[in-house]
């Protein structure tokens, strides 16, 4: 028996006034009882109980020891009622890290609706088309979108698959021409996406074939909303993922070009630090999260 049982046992026995009936509060036989409240007696060289034939009673040191148990015990008790409360209804400032792309199109949008759930969790968004330290800068959750994650200190949980595709706004194209083949589009003005890998180079793929085609663009940007604005305004084509521009397309501000290749996929991740135990506030997002994107059926949509 621990010693927090030992302990259970002894108060038991203190406000009970019987073995017996202590030995049956904690599930135990009376002999069992007897053996563990010799132990702990043995253990702290004093006696706790005095028994004669009518009756039990704790002696001046087992009085002591029973209101020092008790407070012990009411504050355990306490603890864990406050840990499972906070499991029930999480607590806490949640720091959220993610692209500003991702963060105003899918982030944002649903916070009101996770404040609604859980409102005592307040979340701190931190944009950033860089990966944090996690752990260095006090981050709970990020989001990351990568053709594979290589951090084997996190803990991963996908939420889906995004394709990478070209595209254009309709008046760019009339002005400038539909390219058809990956030839013809080494002539047209490229909007591209310095933080992507390689993006100096396009890595086309269809059917078995490869075609790798060195680029420049005239417009080279760090955040994928300025080109995704560039390219609604007609400045060039636009490489990005289906994730940003599916509404753009879906809305025909712009349109898919060379659609029938392939350029590398993209993985979106949620990515957390390794832990036995998970915090409420960092669970329940990503529960959010997961359900949130299985609703909308965004790996289907992304990845076509």
């Amino acid at each position: 028996m621990d010693r927090w049982r030992e302990l259970e046992l002894f108060v038991h026995i203190a406000e009970l006034g019987s073995l017996t009936r202590a030995a049956e509060a904690a599930g135990l036989s009376t002999a069992a009882a007897s053996r563990h409240l010799a132990t702990l007696e043995q253990r702290l060289s004093a006696r706790l109980v005095e028994r004669n034939t009518r009756r039990l009673y704790l002696t001046e040191v087992g009085q002591e020891f029973y209101r020092r148990s008790k407070n012990i015990l009411g504050e355990m008790q306490e603890a864990e009622s406050a840990v499972n409360a906070t499991v029930l209804n999480p607590v806490g400032d949640l720091r959220v890290t993610s692209s500003l792309s991702f963060a105003m199109r899918h982030i944002a949008p649903l916070l009101p609706e996770y404040n609604r759930r859980f409102p005592n969790v307040n979340v701190h968004v931190i944009t950033a088309n860089r990966y944090y330290d996690l752990i260095d800068n006090g981050i709970d959750l990020a989001v990351r979108t990568r053709e594979y994650e290589s951090d084997s200190n996190l803990t991963i949980r996908r939420l889906a698959e995004t394709r990478r595709i070209l595209a254009a706004s309709p008046g760019y194209l009339h002005r400038h021409g539909t390219p058809r083949t990956i030839d013809e589009l080494a002539s047209h003005r490229l909007l591209l996406y310095t933080y992507s890998n390689r993006y100096d180079e396009l890595r086309f793929s269809r059917a078995g074939e490869v075609r790798v085609l060195p680029v420049k663009g005239v417009l080279e940007a760090n955040d994928g909303q300025v080109l995704c604005t560039a390219a609604r305004e007609g400045l060039g084509i636009l490489v990005q993922p289906k994730y940003i521009i599916y509404d753009d397309i879906v809305a025909g501000r712009l349109v898919p070009v060379l659609d029938d290749w392939d350029l590398p996929r993209l993985t979106i991740n949620l990515a957390y630090p390794h832990r036995q135990y998970l915090p409420a506030k960092t669970r329940t997002f990503i529960d959010f999260m997961v359900e949130h994107f299985r609703k909308m059926d965004f790996d289907r949509k992304w990845a076509n």
